[in-house]
């Protein structure tokens, strides 16, 4: 990996030097808008829409566009009065549960990685916050824009999580808050049966990105030249279907999935033992023969004799039949 900005964790009178550092990234498939005759790049030109020319980009400014459809132009000059820190710190604010950050204004996740002379205060702070159950509630200046966030440990590392403001996330206001909505008790023992049923350990390798793959698998397919196969398409529960009956039915198919697969692996474990045992007495019948100095043409013409003389029937049947 390659560090995307060097700055340090300011926290009291210490300060840790660190680098940052893209903690995830996209496995998106990427696609160029192309001409779709030749295959050509599409581009496209910064047009004035005032006088119809192509502007560089050294004369293009930011706009801010006022309800009344006037625009407000910033300059460079602008943006260089603006109060935002440029120290390159991550200034420690508080400490707090981590229960009580709420996920939903996480925005971007880093890495942060200790410079040579901040190892050791870097483990140290690591090592009380870990012990600690909390996370550090920062202050942070990235790419021109300042965040909250917080400083968590994960695998022994300190994971910077930039932070929504809170005018930044949306109220959930929807109608169907304000119905009362009667749900049956059967209906609550059954969902919370499915619950159960569907609980266990959370492994996330256990999933994948099927769409990419089969996008990949699509593309793979154009360059080989083959034809492209369409998946068929699940199966949907009927509409209208009972809120109850169709709970009922998710649980028993998540028995049904569970109990399969314990069977096809019992299956599985007998079906080797007996190919085994089976392997072992071919083994010994052929060595049987072998050692008596019996060739092994005589089951071979047998066999060949009992063919034709299989075929004889059938063709003097058939005769019968075409006579009568």
């Amino acid at each position: 990996m390659r560090s995307i900005w060097k700055g340090a964790i300011s926290f009291g009178l210490v300060t840790i030097p660190v680098k940052l550092y893209s903690a995830t990234e996209q496995r998106d498939v990427a696609f160029h808008q192309v001409h779709r005759e030749d295959g050509g790049r599409i581009k496209y030109k910064r047009v004035c829409t005032v006088d119809g020319e192509e502007v560089p980009y050294s004369d293009i400014a930011k706009g801010y566009e006022l309800p009344t459809g006037d625009t407000v132009v910033l300059t460079d000059e602008d943006f260089a009065d603006l109060p935002l820190s440029t120290s390159r710190r991550i200034d420690v604010l508080q400490f707090t549960p981590e229960d009580q950050v709420d996920p939903i204004y996480f925005a971007k996740t880093y890495y942060l990685e200790p410079d040579a002379q901040g190892v050791k205060p870097y483990v140290l702070l690591r090592d009380a916050l870990e012990d600690s159950d909390k996370v550090a509630v920062v202050k942070v200046a990235l790419r021109q824009r300042e965040s909250l966030g917080t400083l968590r440990v994960r695998d022994g590392v300190f994971v910077l999580e930039t932070m929504l403001w809170p005018d930044e996330v949306r109220e959930a206001d929807f109608p169907f808050m304000d119905e009362d909505v009667d749900v049956r008790p059967q209906e609550l023992q059954m969902a919370s049966s499915l619950i159960d049923t569907m609980t266990g350990d959370f492994d996330p390798g256990e999933y994948k990105d099927e769409y990419r793959e089969a996008l990949e698998a699509v593309i793979q397919a154009k360059v080989e030249g083959r034809e492209v196969v369409t998946p068929e398409a699940a199966e949907e529960a009927p509409a209208g279907a009972d809120l109850l009956s169709a709970l009922r039915a998710s649980v028993e198919a998540a028995k049904k999935g569970r109990t399969e697969r314990g069977d096809g692996e019992t299956r599985k474990a007998a079906g080797s033992a007996k190919d085994g045992t089976r392997a072992h007495k071919d083994g010994a019948a052929k060595g049987g023969r072998g050692t008596g100095g019996r060739g092994g043409g005589k089951p071979e013409a047998k066999t060949a004799a009992t063919k034709k003389t299989t075929d004889t029937k059938a063709k003097t049947k058939s005769g019968a039949r075409k006579t009568a």
